[in-house]
């Protein structure tokens, strides 16, 4: 019984470090199973104490979070861990990586159609930078008060458009920060414009059916439920968009390269 009850504090503080460290890292659910290429269900399962251990998933997940595995297991704050690693050299080095772009003042954008990347890409690019990271939806729905689905059903596009428009004047007179926006935002020429002079902009792109599996690897059906037309929808959507895109400052192709190889080549391109 005393083993049982041991094995159960243990897992209890297994999984308060590693959510510990997730938030830390400033990592949603979904980005770290991306990363590690462990299910959200196991990262939930661990965070809440009643994780089935495999040390292999363990430390794919501790490597997603750039930490040792030793960090997890240890009986030590990964936050305490993670800011002693972080030395006054590497922080300089980053800070001086992103002085040239003074016109910005170290605020970078993520554009791009809906499976590019922005969230996963921007989430650990934020991390390696030591910047934050936000994503424009999340701060029209705080505005709001309610889901930008719900937005959208009760004041359309144009009362949707009028508050990314808002969300984004305000972020852009905010300190350095990496900023994932919705693809969709070149649509109004005018709010890009204003993206395009308050941020370092970088499209992320892909091949049209890369976009599609990418979003339907997170579990979203709806772009192909009963539409069988619907990659020829993307495809045009994508030609459509494309010329605005290129007005980006920075162009990162992540087609057939791997989160970890798109990573590298995003923050080559911004450093």
């Amino acid at each position: 019984m005393g083993t049982d009850l041991e094995d159960a504090a243990f897992l209890r503080a297994l999984g308060k470090r590693v959510q510990a460290a997730r938030k830390t890292a400033r990592q949603s659910r979904r980005v770290l199973s991306q990363a590690a290429a462990v299910s959200e269900r196991y990262i939930a399962s661990l965070e809440g104490g009643m994780g089935n251990i495999s040390i292999s998933l363990l430390n794919r997940i501790a490597a997603a979070l750039e930490i040792p595995l030793v960090n997890l297991i240890a009986d030590e704050d990964p936050l305490v861990v993670q800011l002693r690693q972080a030395t006054v050299e590497q922080r300089d080095k980053v800070a001086a990586a992103l002085m040239p772009d003074q016109r910005h003042g170290g605020r970078i954008a993520l554009i791009g159609l809906r499976g590019a990347g922005k969230t996963t890409l921007g989430a650990l690019a934020a991390k390696r930078l030591g910047l934050p990271f936000y994503e424009l939806n999340d701060q029209i729905a705080q505005t709001a008060g309610i889901s930008v689905t719900e937005l959208f059903a009760l004041y359309g596009q144009e009362g949707y458009r009028e508050l990314e428009s808002q969300a984004l004047a305000r972020m852009a007179h905010s300190g350095p920060m990496i900023l994932a926006v919705a693809g969709g935002i070149v649509s109004e020429l005018q709010t890009f414009d204003h993206l395009l002079n308050g941020f370092r902009t970088v499209w992320l792109k892909a091949r049209p059916e890369e976009h599609m599996q990418r979003v339907r690897d997170q579990g979203d059906e709806r772009p192909m439920a009963d539409n069988p037309g619907a990659m020829g929808d993307l495809r045009r959507i994508l030609t459509a968009r494309e010329a605005h895109y290129a007005r980006a400052d920075i162009a990162v192709d992540t087609a057939g390269r791997t989160v970890r190889d798109s990573l590298d080549d995003l923050l080559a391109a911004l450093t």
